[in-house]
Order: structure tokens, then sequence, then C-alpha cells
């Protein structure tokens, strides 16, 4: 009887609940993983000590260890998001074996190029090209100390790219454009986003609301829902429903001064799923074009219409799926349109092309398999 495939699995946090961006990506990869017979040892970074049993369904062995939070850190020449998930730990575990390993993000990287590990297969997981996303973050952000912050961060991870992605016995990416990107640096493989879905479930039919959902302390999706309720919804009657954590002070104002904008914080998963499934639009709009939205494939494979930008699905395939407008006089033009349009079965049978495609993870754990252990 052959032995099961190993792999070291390194998180940039606890990834369980899986309710955000990466960590739904983190989450699913290792679920699928293991259903092909993987064995997963899983390095986890922690905030705040919490553990999550769900993820020993999964994985030989979890092991936890604390992120440091101090201020030095940030003087690092390293990136702030490495330099805090440094610990000597975490590379005596990796030593116990010459099993591959899986990076998560630049984050977990710190030992990447370490000697030790010099002759191990050694994989990063990209979710975006992390320097353009913390310029992104620093153009976005309105706190003067934040910027100058995401500003500093930005130019590190620059320089830390160019001297850690051509360590890596391979790299995975999230769309097209990232792959053409990092190219240079080495074997990169396009692998789609993990996600919870894996059949369409749109409902067929209409009704009266569209929704953004976000982290909304997330200076990117700030933005975006400040465009919406300041730059679409102030000049259409139609309602639009906010959902996220954390909302800035600028957005509970904004959203305040119109009848038709409501903001809803401190719902479940399953409630944003239900209010998600629910809405006839959902509006999606961002500022970077950076990796894979997974906000967008939710509404994709459980809501009716999308609306979004260009920057929403650049580097993708996914717009075709959606309906794409650019300048606010075009998004309230195609709000007052599909509001009165019914979703069909005909759209859902259309987005069923997603399952077998990119965005498939039965499909796309066994591409990583195959990348991983091409002799098993």
């Amino acid at each position: 009887m052959s032995l099961k495939p190993k792999l070291h699995v390194v998180s940039f946090a606890v990834p369980s609940p899986p309710d955000y961006g990466g960590i739904i990506d983190v989450f699913y990869k290792i679920k699928h993983l293991s259903e092909l017979g993987v064995s997963i040892v899983l390095h986890v970074f922690q905030y705040d000590g919490r553990q999550a049993e769900e993820l020993n369904k999964y994985c030989e062995k979890v092991i936890y260890y604390p992120r440091s939070r101090k201020f030095s850190d940030q003087l690092s020449t390293l990136p702030f998001i490495v330099k805090s998930r440094t610990d000597q730990n975490l590379l005596n575990n990796l030593l116990k074996d010459d099993a591959p390993i899986l990076f998560e993000g630049l984050h977990t990287t710190c030992f990447i190029d370490h000697p030790s590990i010099a002759g191990r297969k050694r994989y990063i997981r990209m979710h975006n090209i992390e320097s353009d996303y913390y310029y992104h973050l620093y153009k976005a952000e309105k706190s003067w100390s934040k910027k100058i912050f995401f500003y500093l961060e930005s130019q590190k991870l620059a320089r830390y790219e160019k001297n850690i992605l051509g360590k890596a016995s391979g790299i995975f990416t999230l769309s097209e454009k990232d792959t053409q990107q990092l190219s240079q640096y080495g074997n990169t493989l396009l692998v789609g986003a993990f996600h919870s879905f894996e059949e369409v479930s749109s409902a067929e039919g209409k009704s009266d609301f569209a929704m953004y959902h976000g982290k909304l302390d997330v200076a990117e999706n700030n933005e975006a829902a400040l465009f919406l309720v300041n730059e679409v919804f102030s000049k259409t009657e139609y309602p639009l429903l906010i959902v996220g954590s954390n909302p800035s002070k600028d957005l509970v104002n904004a959203a305040g001064k119109r009848n038709n904008t409501e903001v809803r914080t401190g719902l479940s998963t399953e409630e944003i799923h239900r209010l998600l499934s629910q809405a006839q639009i959902n509006v999606l709009p961002t500022f970077q074009s950076t990796g894979v939205k997974l906000k967008l494939l939710s509404a994709l494979y459980s809501g009716r219409f999308c609306l979004v930008n260009e920057a929403m699905v650049k580097g993708t395939d996914l717009g075709e799926y959606c309906v794409v407008a650019q300048t606010p006089e075009q998004w309230i033009k195609e709000i007052n349109r599909l509001k009165n349009v019914a979703f069909t079965g005909k759209e859902i049978e259309f987005r069923k092309h997603l399952i077998n495609g990119q965005y498939s993870n039965k499909t796309n754990a066994e591409k990583l398999y195959a990348f991983i252990f091409p002799s098993s």
C-alpha cells in the first residue's frame, strides 16, 4: 500500500471560518487536496490565539504560531507582512521531513530561501501581486499614518518580490494578468480561486434591491462603497443594501443621507449569502485590478445579475458572466435597465460553465496535485 503524499501548507491566518478573501481560497484548497489523498501539515499564524477544530478534519496536524505585532517589525527592511510572521519554530517544524512546502502568499515566505530547505520543493500561492495591492491601498486610504505605512510597505514588497519569487519551485497565480506578470520569475501555473460553491444556485425571478458586500474596513472596499453611495445611488431611487464589517464614519454618514441606502453590519456568513442570493443586482465595483475577487465568484454562483466595472474582471474570463459599466452614468443606466429584468433559467445554465472551467474546485485541486506530485 502506497503512502499518502505529504504537503506542508503555511497559512498567513487561521483559515476557518472561511469568511473572507484569501482565507476562503486557503480553506477550500486544503479541503479538496485532502479529498485527493494528500496528507497535510498545516502551519497557521494567529492574530488572537484562536484555534479552529474544523481544520483537523482535513489535516494530519495543525501547528499554530503567534503573529508578532511589535512596532519594531514595521522598521525592518523586510515587509511587515513577512517580518511579523517570522518564527523559528516554523523552520524547525518544516525541517522534520523533506515534504514539499506551499507558502500561502508572500506573507509566509520568511524561510523560503533559508539554506536548510534549499533542496526542497517550495511553492508560493500568490493571492495578489502584493506590491501593487499595497500601492492601491496607499492611494485609497484617507488616514495619513496608514497612507505612509501602505506606501512604505508597497516599496518593501516590490524589492522583496524581486528577491524571493525566483527562489520558488513554482508560483500558483489567480489570473491571466498575474500569470503574465510573474512568469519572469520562473515556473507559473494558473490555478483559479478555491471557494465554497459546488454548483450554481442562483434563483430565477426578480427582487427590488441592489447589494454590495465586503470587509468595509479595507480601504479598497470602503472606496467602492462610497462610490456607489455618492456617485451612483444618489442619482437613482433604487434601494442599495451595503453589508459588511466595520464601516467607516464617512460611509455611515454618506449612506445616512440617502433614503434608498442602508448599511448593515454584524451579519453571519449565512445571512450574507441569503441576502446575496435575494438581491436583484449585486453591484461590485473595485479600483484595484489585483487577483480575483472572491466576492464576485460568490455573487456569480449564488446571486442574480452582477454589475461590475472593468477592473473587477480584468485579467479574467468573468466579464462574460457580468454586466460591465465604467462611468457613474453607465452604472445608473444599467441599474435602471436590470431592475426590470427577470433573471432566467437561461442565465443560470450559462453560468454553469464556471463549474467545469477555471473555477472548478475539483479541477484546480487536480492541477495542483499533478504539479506538486508529478510522479504520484
